[in-house]
Parts: structure tokens; C-alpha cells; sequence
């Protein structure tokens, strides 16, 4: 368990407390795999959305520490902290050691098992709720609850009202929370708060529960029945984590990678939110501020492949189910994502009333790049269905119908310039990294249909994908730079063309593909060797006037690198690469977009699913490298368990 000195509170003021925004690792995540909430080490919850992760916030003071609202239970006069999960489990463990005593503050969110499939996903249920239990341990804790509800975003301040002295229920507009404390409540400043001691051997009850708008009253909770959902939450968790196939050197960490993808996925429909927040900044102050709380077809295909090869097979069938229900088996108006229950308009919209994180503003609900045109997600697509079939999945005819029109919709448009991986706002460009995602399309297809002996105009895609192949090789390498670049005619280096090893276009021994990594290297890397996704590039996103820096380097193409040193038996240099991107993680193992070395902080929102996955194949490949299991590029793909097989 880590252990900091604790500063104390500084800067903004709410209620009775002064709250500064917190550095974003100092924030652990829990969930339901539905909704989710983001805990400090202080014990205050400054982020929180239920019942699904894109829901209004409850509470948000992280994008505004003085509107936005929080739930913070902690021991007064606080000496030190630290944290933990629970082994196996998203169940958080916060230690305080305080003048008169020390304690453990135990968060989770209630996960119900399916009524009637025990093993299925996880249905919508209408009690979802945070559960808070603090235990003194040793001598006395004084402890400080308030909770100050503030419905959509921070802009709706409720109608706090009590109906017993344990229970109370905030109103506003047309949602609802219900309270429950152990101990007695007051309503102040349209919250709730208690104030007391316990000693040892006893504990603090308090919950926060959904309250559909329908209903006025609360469910009734005592500390018995709450003792009972902490033991059926551990369960689940524990029995989820108890299949990870991976036993390697950095087992813990693979797994907890694995739980927060998982805590990420929203259980009835299969899909996977790239992240649980919304607009923390990718430059602070900046206007780079981005909802995440989506399913993009491209993080979810890489997320499923990395579940997948430490034995998590059933969330690859959920996607496949997710995606033929979203898309409706649809190729030519395909979106780059969807909403959570298959929505396809997530207007963007700037909310004016919160200050963002750290001054960042806009602070943005909804995401414009649903509206995009992404070549890359066809190869995405093709790649998920690769990933089922070869973990044990059947193709049916219907999947593969909805497959082959993915197929001839590459076919028809992949010489179309698009927006790209980084879903650039100043105009549609020849991306190499989509081009190469086309190539995938038409590569899985030609597998999947000669392995399986399903029906195909093969000989059209082979000569389609030669032609991909044949033209990113020529106009997507510049001879001046020796690198594949970020677009035909550019000579910007992207980092997003790492991914060409790692799904089978070209080995990474390749003399051109060696040459670029070593670029990349050379132009894009920090001095710890971290990875910046380009530089120098324009992408239509203005900063706010007197924002300066630039972006953190990302995660993901990071571990991106390190796998491509891997694959050119520069196991060394991998390994140090590997080891020191690991320390981007804060101490509970969690990881944000981006990485700012020079301040040692976090950037972009959190948890990333992009760099949970990217972490969890990296690890596996160094395993596999290690013990001589590692796939060799045959040329056209790689046999094993990476994505080109």
C-alpha cells in the first residue's frame, strides 16, 4: 500500500471545506460497470456519473471546485495516508492514520449479478449505488462526512430533505439521489453532513443511490445488508480475476489493467467507454478537452484483443453482439463510436458554467467526432471479428454477411482521404495509419474466408489489399525522412505508424520499418524515451489565447514502441522502455491519456482505456519474447497470438 504525508486542503472553498484541484493521479477509479466514481486520496469523491457513465454528473468538482459538488468521508486531523485495491478486485482501501487513531475507508460500487443469468452481463438494476464504510482500527477517529450533491454537471443545486435521522433525499429538476449514514444526519447548504467518532472495532455507514426519477422513496438500507453487497461485490471480482491466464513477471499489473478495462465496460449492451471522464485537459489550460465516455470501435477492438490473450474470451463475443446491435449490420454509415445503448448523435456541447479542471476550458458534453469519416474502423472491425474466430468464436452467416459489407465498402472507398486516428478538425487527409487499417480489413477477410471456406470475391480482395500494401509503401514512406510519415506528401513523423508491425503489414525488421522506428526514436521521444504522438502539426485545434506547452507524450504509443523494439530482438532496450513506462501509472496502477515527465503529472482523462491495453499486449509480447514463445513475422502477418495471425 502506498503511503503519502498528507498536506492538507488548499485553494477553493465548498461547504465547509477548502478543495484544490487535485493532480489526476491522485484519483483511484471504482464502478459497477455501469456507472463509476473517481475517489482522492483524501476521501472525497469530486467525480461521479450514474446510472451510466454518461449520465449528467452527480457530482464534479474536478471540472469545478466550486460548483461542482463532492462526497467526502474522511478522519479529521489526518498525519498520513494510503491506498490500495482490494487483491483481485475494483474495491478501494484508503488507510488514515490520524492524532488519536488510523483507519481504513473501504469505497465500492454494488455490482448485481443477473437474476437470471448468473454468468451473463449484468443487468440494468434501479438501486446503484457508491458505498462508503470506514472502520477505526486503532484508538479514535473523528470523522468529517459531507456530501453535497449537484445534479448535471454543477449546474442544478437540489432540494435536500431528511426523512429519517439516517436518510435523506436530494431533488433537483428531474433527478434524484437518496442518503443513508449510520450515523446522524443535518441538512446544510443543500447537502448532507454528519460529524461524530467512532472507535475501535466500529464503523461508518454512508451511500449514495440512484433514485429514478419516478420514484420518491428510498431503499432502506442498514449496515447488515451493506456488509453483505461489499461480500457479493469482492465475489464477483474476485471470481473475474481468478480467470486471467497471464502468469508472468508482471502478473499484478496485467491484472489490474484487465479490472480497470473491465470496470470500463457497460455490462448490458458489451461496450467499453474509452474513458470515465469528460474535458481533463491534454494541455492544462488548454482548450484540448474532450468527453471520452463513449464506445469507439477502435479502442474497444484493441481492448478485447488484450482481454482475449490473457483468457477474457466472453467480452470479445459481448462486443461482437454490441457491434452488430449499434451498427445494425450497416457498412456505409458506420461511426467512428456510439453511445453506451447504441446512440448515434453525441452532439458536442460546451457547458460555459464550470471553470474545467485546473482553469481548461471548454468543459465539453457529447464528442463532434462521432460525425467523422475514420477509414481505420473498418479495419478495426474486420480485426474484432479475427480476434472472436481465432479465440474459439463462430462466424455465422449473419455476422459474415454484416462482415463482407465492411469488405466491400473498403473496397470501394479506402482511396478516400479521412480525418484519422487522431480525429484531426482542419480538413480530411491520405492518413498512413487508415491506409494500413484497410489493409487489415482486407487481410482478415481473405483469412476468415479461406480458413473457414465462407463465401467471398477473395480474388478481388487479394488484389485490393496488394494495392493498399503497393501504395502505402510508395507514398507513405518519404525517402528524405526514412520513415513512414503521418500522411501521403507529409513529411511529419506520427507515432500512430508503429501499429504497422503489430497487425502484420510489414515485419518490424523490414529495413524501412527499422529505419522509421529508429526515427521515431530519434525525433518524437522525450528523454526518458517516452513517445509523443507527432509535433509540429496542425490539427485544427486552437489553445486558448496565453495557453503555451505542448501535450504530454501517450501512453499508448509508448508501449507502442516497446513492442516494436521487442519484435527486432532489442529485448534490453524493450524492457527499460517497458519498465519506465510502467512509472506513468499512478500507485494504485492506473493510467491517464498522456504523461508530462517534466512535472512527473498526468494528462488527459482518466483511466485510459487506450493505455490499460497497450500495457497489458506489451507485457504479454516482453513475456513471450523472454521465454522464447514469441511470434516470428512471416511477412504477410504473424502466426501467435498477436493480432496479424
Amino acid at each position: 500500500m502506498a503511503v503519502t504525508r498528507y498536506a492538507g486542503p488548499a485553494n477553493k472553498s465548498f461547504g465547509s471545506y477548502s478543495l484544490p484541484y487535485k493532480p489526476i493521479e491522485q484519483y483511484g477509479l471504482i464502478g459497477d460497470m455501469h456507472g463509476s466514481a473517481l475517489v482522492g486520496t483524501d476521501g472525497s469523491i469530486d467525480w461521479c456519473c450514474i446510472p451510466r457513465f454518461d449520465s449528467p454528473a452527480v457530482f464534479s468538482c474536478l471540472l469545478d471546485a466550486e460548483k461542482g459538488g463532492y462526497f467526502k468521508l474522511a478522519p479529521a486531523n489526518v498525519t498520513e495516508t494510503g491506498r490500495r485495491y482490494r487483491p483481485g478486485t475494483n474495491i478501494l482501501e484508503t488507510s488514515f492514520t490520524t492524532s488519536t487513531g488510523s483507519g481504513t475507508l473501504t469505497d465500492f460500487m454494488t455490482v448485481h449479478r443477473h437474476s437470471v443469468m448468473p454468468h451473463g452481463p449484468l443487468e440494468i438494476a434501479t438501486d446503484q449505488r457508491v458505498v462508503r464504510i470506514l472502520e477505526c482500527t486503532e484508538g479514535r477517529l473523528d470523522f468529517e462526512l459531507d456530501c453535497y450533491p449537484r445534479f448535471d454537471y454543477g449546474t442544478i443545486v437540489p432540494h435536500a430533505t431528511l426523512s429519517n435521522p439516517n436518510t435523506g433525499m436530494a431533488h433537483g429538476g428531474s433527478e434524484a439521489v437518496s442518503f443513508y449514514c449510520s450515523d446522524r444526519l443535518t441538512v446544510v447548504n443543500d447537502g448532507f453532513r454528519s460529524r461524530g467518532a467512532i472507535f475501535e472495532g466500529e464503523k461508518l455507514y454512508a451511500t449514495v443511490s440512484y433514485q429514478p426519477s419516478f420514484s420518491h422513496h428510498s431503499q432502506p438500507l442498514n449496515p447488515e445488508g451493506l456488509e453483505q453487497e461489499l461480500a457479493d461485490t469482492a465475489a464477483f471480482w474476485e471470481e473475474w480475476s481468478s480467470r486471467c491466464t497471464f502468469k508472468g513477471q508482471h502478473h499484478e499489473a496485467v491484472l489490474r489493467s484487465a479490472l480497470t478495462l473491465k470496470a470500463l465496460t457497460y455490462a448490458p449492451s458489451g461496450g467499453l467507454v474509452a474513458a470515465p471522464t469528460t474535458s481533463l485537459p491534454e494541455i492544462t489550460g488548454g482548450s484540448r478537452n474532450w468527453d471520452y465516455r463513449y464506445t469507439w470501435i477502435r479502442d474497444a477492438t484493441f481492448a478485447l484483443y488484450a482481454l482475449s490473450i490473457i483468457g477474457y474470451t466472453g467480452e470479445a463475443s459481448a462486443f461482437k453482439d454490441w457491434l452488430e446491435w449499434s451498427t445494425s449490420g450497416r457498412a456505409h454509415d458506420l461511426q467512428v463510436m456510439y453511445g453506451l445503448g447504441g446512440e448515434r448523435r453525441l452532439t458536442e456541447i460546451e457547458v460555459p458554467e464550470l471553470d474545467g479542471y485546473k482553469g481548461s476550458k471548454p468543459v465539453r458534453i457529447g464528442n463532434g467526432a462521432y460525425s467523422q469519416f475514420q477509414l481505420d474502423i473498418y479495419g478495426e472491425i474486420m480485426d474484432s471479428a479475427h480476434i472472436f474466430r481465432k479465440f474459439g468464436g463462430i462466424i455465422d452467416p449473419e455476422y459474415w454477411e454484416h462482415l463482407r459489407r465492411v469488405v466491400t465498402f473498403v473496397t470501394a472507398h479506402w482511396q478516400k482521404p479521412d480525418e484519422g486516428i487522431w480525429e484531426t478538425r482542419n480538413g480530411r487527409e491520405h492518413f498512413v495509419f487508415s491506409k494500413v487499417m484497410c489493409w487489415v480489413a482486407m487481410d482478415r477477410a481473405i483469412k476468415a474466408a479461406r480458413s473457414m471456406g465462407l463465401p467471398g470475391d477473395v480474388d478481388t480482395w487479394e488484389r485490393v489489399r496488394d494495392e493498399i500494401w503497393d501504395e502505402v509503401v510508395t507514398k507513405g514512406y518519404s525517402e528524405e525522412r526514412r520513415s513512414f510519415v503521418q500522411s501521403y506528401g507529409s513529411n511529419n513523423l506520427d507515432a500512430s505508424v508503429l501499429i504497422i508491425p503489430l497487425v502484420g503489414f510489414m515485419p518490424a525488421t523490414d529495413p524501412k520499418m527499422r529505419s522509421t522506428i529508429k526515427a521515431i526514436q530519434a525525433e518524437l521521444t522525450n528523454a526518458q524515451g517516452f513517445v509523443y504522438r507527432y509535433v509540429d502539426f496542425d490539427d485544427g485545434v486552437k489553445q486558448a489565447a496565453g495557453v503555451g506547452g505542448t501535450e504530454g507524450t501517450f501512453t499508448i504509443c509508448t508501449f507502442w514502441l516497446a513492442d516494436n523494439l521487442i519484435h527486432l530482438g532489442e529485448l534490453d532496450e524493450a524492457r527499460k522502455l517497458f519498465e519506465a513506462a510502467m512509472g506513468c501509472a499512478n500507485d494504485l496502477g492506473l493510467f491517464s491519456e498522456e504523461y508530462d515527465s517534466r512535472t512527473d503529472t498526468m494528462l488527459g482523462n482518466f483511466p485510459q482505456a487506450f493505455s490499460h491495453l497497450a500495457m497489458i499486449s506489451t507485457a504479454v509480447q516482453l513475456q513471450q519474447a523472454e521465454d522464447g514463445t514469441l511470434p516470428i513475422p512471416n511477412g504477410n502477418g504473424y502466426n501467435g497470438s498477436n493480432q496479424g495471425g
